[in-house]
């Protein structure tokens, strides 16, 4: 993984969650780090995706489950005009805007899972075409969450890469997510790191 993920506090399953989660959204922001609009909004991939797409969609995705979880139900016409333009930003909304929100969700999420009184809290999911729905609880949402965020960010780094050649990594050490190691610890030259023209000790699938 792109980021070391601390240890919770002995017993805290909630920060640990709430920490894996903010660890994938992570991944999808840093991966629009220094580019332009007109990069963001590129899909230069083989599938239509963009980043600016991607953000935006996983931000919406957490928005309509937090809804969820609060037992706050949108109209199938609301959703479905929602879920229609998740993967594509009008002009309007700029990756400042994008990050802005994101940011925003999600304090709104760590704020509702701080305030349970235990994550064995439940809320119901309606049913639809795919899924009967029922009863679930809030460690199944943040879990789903998790797997929304690590999916769509793996998609974002192939769409970086795909743009100008930087890895997750190259992009952790550049924002300062993470300081780089002293690659030296482990036989190679300090500051070595690159994305691939240099022998750092890692291969490829240890560059992203």
């Amino acid at each position: 993984m792109p980021v070391v993920v601390k240890a919770e506090q002995r017993g805290d399953e909630r920060g640990a969650l709430l920490a894996y989660l903010e660890a994938q959204r992570g991944g999808v922001r840093r991966a629009l780090h220094g580019l332009t609009e007109e990069q963001v909004r590129s899909a230069p991939a083989a599938s239509e995706l963009s980043l600016a797409g991607l953000l935006k969609h996983v931000t919406v995705v957490e928005s309509g489950w937090l809804r969820t979880f609060r037992g706050i139900e949108a109209t199938e016409e609301e959703k479905k005009a929602e879920w229609e333009h998740s993967f594509a930003p009008s002009t309007e909304e700029t990756v400042e805007v994008l990050l802005e929100r994101s940011e925003r969700i999600a304090a709104e999420t760590e704020k509702a899972v701080g305030e349970l009184s235990s994550l064995d809290e439940t809320f119901v999911v309606p049913p639809a075409p795919w899924d009967k729905g029922g009863e679930f609880s809030w460690r199944w949402g943040l879990l789903h969450l998790i797997e929304e965020y690590a999916r769509h960010a793996g998609h974002a780094d192939i769409v970086r890469e795909t743009i100008d050649g930087k890895g997750a990594f190259d992009l952790v050490f550049e924002t300062g997510a993470m300081p780089e190691p002293d690659w030296s610890a482990f036989g190679g030259e300090a500051g070595q790191y690159d994305t691939g023209q240099g022998d750092t000790g890692q291969d490829d699938a240890g560059r992203r």
